[in-house]
């Protein structure tokens, strides 16, 4: 059986969880990995097939998308040429994790896919979301169409949505907790974090930057460039993450019974949501760095209170389910 696994590189969360994927797919067949998108630090041990520039945003540095950024790193010409030059009739089943040269690729040919992605539980209108509709809907529609749906999200909304795929080298982590919070948010400036967060002086933090390639700390902050063992080990030891509105991230820091508060990116609909969905959970969120933001961040550590979650461990089953299913006979 020959498979395709095309990715999201926008972020980390998609690689991150691709990283537990692929060795289950590649127990059923041989795989070819697709990845198209500029912002992911995260890698992924087997080598890609395919490397497409795709269609990304850039994060800001104030708490949201880098507009000008982002219409500066579009080349919709090029994605225009990756849709129609994409091969695929040799695949016995295509998977996509809102990845759209291969969603579109598909459509063109008239191919089935099978989305395996986190955005994909938005299909379903019981998947939380705010109460203002948002143009992001047509996002989740047709940035990535395909056939066929396995979603995952922080509860089980719909039949077709599992609980995070918590990765095996977060699961095998010997957790302790040495005191200090980890700080993933990397539509903020690092400059603006640590000041901020130096006024939050009875605790050390550990912010985990996209912009720095070296450590280095002022007061009680530690910056650190982006890497995946490094970030996985300081949350494993930490006391609580501050980070975004994203999702593999929080549902790991919960998974390790780590206390969470999430400050989604302003103007991105999805980040909203998922904030919306773990605030249900009781997860605490705040929507923007303000003058209150220390007032926050104080209740916060003093508050023992922690989330908990049960994740069980079904990738390897979906994975099998998926095939099963979804492949050709």
């Amino acid at each position: 059986m020959k498979i395709l696994y095309a990715i999201q590189g926008t972020g980390n969360g998609h690689i991150s969880r691709a990283r537990e994927i692929v060795p289950l797919l590649q127990q059923h067949g041989e795989v070819d990995l697709l990845v198209s998108g500029t912002e992911a630090e995260v890698t992924l041990a087997q080598p890609l097939k395919y490397k497409f520039h795709g269609f990304s945003f850039v994060f800001g540095t104030n708490g949201g998308v880098d507009n000008w950024a982002t219409f500066k790193l579009m080349n919709l010409p090029r994605l225009w040429k990756d849709i129609h030059s994409l091969p695929l009739k040799q695949y016995d089943l295509i998977i996509n994790d809102f990845e759209p040269v291969s969603a579109w690729a598909c459509r063109l040919q008239k191919i089935p896919s099978v989305s395996l992605s986190h955005q994909c539980s938005f299909v379903s209108q019981n998947t939380p979301r705010p109460a203002k509709w948002s143009y992001a809907e047509w996002l989740f529609k047709y940035y990535s169409p395909t056939t066929y749906h396995i979603g995952f999200h922080f509860e089980r909304y719909a039949d077709f949505i599992h609980t995070p795929v918590i990765r095996s080298e977060i699961r095998n982590l010997q957790t302790s907790n040495l005191g200090h919070y980890t700080v993933y948010l990397p539509a903020y400036d690092d400059k603006t974090l640590t000041r901020l967060l130096n006024k939050a002086d009875r605790v050390q933090w550990q912010i985990f930057s996209k912009r720095q390639k070296t450590h280095y700390r002022e007061g009680n902050v530690e910056i650190f460039p982006v890497n995946n063992e490094a970030f996985n080990s300081s949350v494993a030891s930490c006391e609580g993450l501050l980070t975004g509105g994203g999702f593999e991230g929080p549902a790991e820091a919960l998974f390790l019974q780590k206390k969470v508060l999430m400050i989604p990116m302003k103007g991105q609909y999805e980040q909203q949501c998922n904030a919306l969905a773990a605030s249900k959970l009781g997860v605490p969120v705040i929507h923007e760095i303000d003058d209150q933001f220390i007032y926050h961040i104080n209740n916060w550590i003093s508050n023992d209170k922690k989330v908990l979650v049960n994740f069980p461990d079904e990738t390897a089953q979906i994975v099998a389910d998926m095939v099963k299913r979804y492949a050709k006979q």
